[in-house]
């Protein structure tokens, strides 16, 4: 059967993710495992499409407990050709799947790529971080001392990678649910409005934005009573006041319910320039209402879980942590559970 081009351009997005190190790239073992998991979610048998049925038995346990070992063992997987044929098929079917497929690609790339980063993510040496131990020189041994800056140093560079590849993810999923798209600011209808009321050519970045009803949404995933900066608070006051005068609806979209004097000061202003808003679960019922029936799915099995997951952890009693380097590997205990993380010594330390 011939692939047409936009299945074509799909499948090579899909499978590809790069820019930044480490490159990913998915095999056909991955991408079959992949199409059996959206037939499974979809109530599709795999021969639906023009696949043929899964040598191994298709995991029924959420996606983010199946074994990594499971996506690889499809040795007789179909090739590029019959992944592409299996694609379009799946398109004839139902118009969403390319959205589906992509966005489950994408979280399992940046899951891939972050495996990686723990593996390869350099000890930091005191080139780096022994000036900061000026603030706290004298108050431990030299010993406690050094080996607290190497260690924080290492968590906080693998949680600013964390951090900026789920930003990377989260948004674009929940845009492309909402219909919209992501807008920067140099291409925003959205301008800064200075002091003397006037707009500026400053445009403003806008999380999602649908121009055929002309909406604004801003993401939030909670905003409690704890303050940032003065000067950012004010950005975010700003927002709704700058997307009515541009003639835009500014919708909020807050996924944790938890309340604070913040969230109800902004809600409250959103709400009086005739705006929107969504919090906690009349947000995700929001998000899944615009998505439509395929990729609601996709939100209530791959992306609400593990946001609702962690908003349900309660952070007053933490466990104790241990963590230990060894020639081959990182341990972390935390509490009575294990975690090892192999290390790849040429590239972590090269």
């Amino acid at each position: 059967m011939p692939v047409s081009l936009t299945v074509k351009d799909l499948f090579k997005k899909a499978r590809l993710l790069t820019g930044g190190t480490p490159e990913i790239r998915l095999g056909e073992s991955e991408l079959y495992a992949l199409l059996l998991l959206i037939c499974r979610d979809l109530d599709w048998t795999p021969e639906r499409i023009g696949l043929p049925t899964a040598l191994s038995v298709v995991p029924r346990e959420n996606y983010y407990l199946i074994p990594e070992d499971w996506f690889l063992s499809h040795v007789n997987a179909p090739d590029v050709h019959g992944l592409q044929e299996a694609i379009e098929a799946a398109l004839n079917v139902e118009r969403d799947f390319g959205m589906y497929f992509s966005n489950l690609c994408s979280l399992h790339k940046r899951r891939l790529k972050f495996r990686r980063m723990l593996s390869t993510q350099p000890k930091p040496t005191m080139d780096q971080v022994g000036t900061r131990g000026l603030l706290e020189y004298g108050t431990y041994s030299d010993r406690f001392l050094f080996n607290w800056l190497v260690w924080r140093k290492w968590v906080f560079d693998l949680d600013n990678r964390s951090g900026q590849e789920t930003g990377y993810l989260f948004e674009p999923v929940l845009t492309l649910c909402l219909g919209g798209r992501a807008v920067d600011s140099k291409s925003s209808p959205v301008k800064r409005i200075g002091e003397n009321g006037k707009p500026k050519k400053e445009g403003r970045q806008i999380d999602c934005y649908v121009e055929e009803e002309k909406l604004a949404y801003e993401f939030k995933i909670r905003l409690t009573i704890a303050a940032s900066g003065q000067g950012r608070w004010e950005e975010e006051l700003s927002f709704p006041r700058e997307c009515v005068a541009a003639g835009i609806r500014p919708v909020l979209v807050v996924l944790d319910p938890t309340s604070s004097n913040r969230l109800v000061e902004l809600r409250d202003l959103f709400l009086s320039l005739g705006g929107q808003v969504f919090v906690g679960e009349a947000a995700w019922q929001h998000i899944e209402e615009r998505a439509g029936r395929t990729m609601a799915s996709f939100v209530e099995r791959y992306v609400k879980p593990a946001l609702a997951s962690a908003s349900d952890f309660d952070t007053s009693n933490l466990d104790s942590i241990r963590m230990e380097w060894t020639e081959d590997r990182v341990v972390i205990r935390i509490g009575s559970t294990e975690h090892r993380i192999d290390r790849s010594i040429d590239q972590a330390e090269g």
